[in-house]
């Protein structure tokens, strides 16, 4: 009897993740990479780009994307909106996630690291300073840009940001899905049916209260997260989150960036009352804007806010970098 159980768990197993490798070809097939790829400590990251339409010299605008996403996240509702402006756009896949590498596997699931990794490539393509804008778990990939690469950060955006501490823990599939051995099971025989079967739900989650336009998973290559490489990266980027931001969340008050967070009052997945309130209230200066009505999707629901957020950032660190003393008076 036991002998049967154990045969058919094995081909259940074994099923599942047949099908899996079929949906991973399929979506990929579907979704192929964007834009370019720049190299890095042991592999590289995909990154897509918008040039300022008047062709000049121009500021350069990072634009990092939250969890189980990429980044036509975030590239697709603003990046030839900033472009209108005059700003050179920048988004990356995170490491591990679209079709960016993840060079040292759960040690790059660190902000810190992700940030140093992404600073890297940025160096090779000579882009010296940012505007740095981060979403959900990206405002703390764009927190540690402000506070341990100054010299990088021109202006810092944060768009419904994970800051600070917060109640509880995270939802039991990414604890699960993040541990060793059980976390590939999980990712290589659950994840795909699940996830395809619930993907939708999900995206409107994250939209609510609002509706995501009907196109936006198949324009932003949603389903490349359900692919268990990038699950997993996923899940350890969540699931080791709230150790880091306890740390990091005490250095917030070190930001010296022009800062603008962005949030709405309905957002329900991160707690503006929680993290963005606590970053207007560490960073001095800090300027927050709270959409009335809107969830956590801030970006694609109010990308002209958004915007303005950015040009209005750009203006404070041009403003900023006038009143700094020269190195002569300096001298002097």
């Amino acid at each position: 009897m036991i002998s049967i159980l154990s045969a058919v768990l094995v081909l259940v197993v074994g099923s599942a993740v047949v099908f899996t490798q079929w949906q991973v070809r399929r979506i990929e097939q579907q979704f192929p990479p964007r834009g370019q790829f720049v190299s890095v400590s042991g592999g590289r990251l995909h990154y897509t780009e918008r040039l300022p339409l008047d062709g000049g010299s121009a500021q350069t605008v990072l634009l990092l994307h939250g969890a189980s996403g990429n980044q036509a996240d975030v590239m697709l509702p603003l990046g030839d909106k900033l472009a209108a402006r005059g700003f050179h756009v920048i988004a990356v896949d995170r490491p591990g996630h679209g079709w960016s590498d993840r060079p040292k596997g759960a040690e790059d699931a660190s902000p810190a690291a992700q940030a140093g990794l992404i600073r890297e490539g940025l160096a090779s393509l000579n882009i010296r300073n940012a505007i740095v804008v981060g979403h959900s778990l990206a405002g703390a990939v764009a927190a540690n840009f402000a506070i341990e690469q100054k010299d990088f950060t021109r202006g810092l955006v944060l768009l419904a940001p994970v800051t600070h501490p917060w109640p509880g823990g995270v939802t039991w599939y990414y604890t699960l899905a993040a541990r060793p051995v059980i976390g590939w099971l999980f990712g290589n025989v659950v994840t795909m049916p699940v996830g395809l079967a619930s993907l939708s739900a999900a995206v409107q989650s994250v939209f609510a209260p609002q509706t995501p336009p009907p196109d936006y998973a198949e324009r932003t290559g949603s389903e490349l997260v359900l692919r268990p490489s990038e699950f997993i990266s996923n899940a350890q980027d969540v699931a080791g989150l709230a150790a880091f931001i306890d740390i990091q969340s005490k250095r917030m008050s070190e930001i010296a960036a022009p800062t603008t967070i962005v949030t709405g009052d309905r957002d329900s997945i991160v707690y503006a009352h929680i993290h963005s309130a606590g970053s207007a209230r560490d960073i001095a200066g800090a300027h927050l804007v709270t959409l009335p009505g809107v969830g956590h999707a801030v970006h694609n629901v109010a990308p002209d806010r958004v915007v303005d957020a950015v040009t209005d950032v750009a203006m404070r660190a041009d403003q900023a970098q006038l009143q700094r003393p020269s190195r002569f008076t300096e001298m002097r």
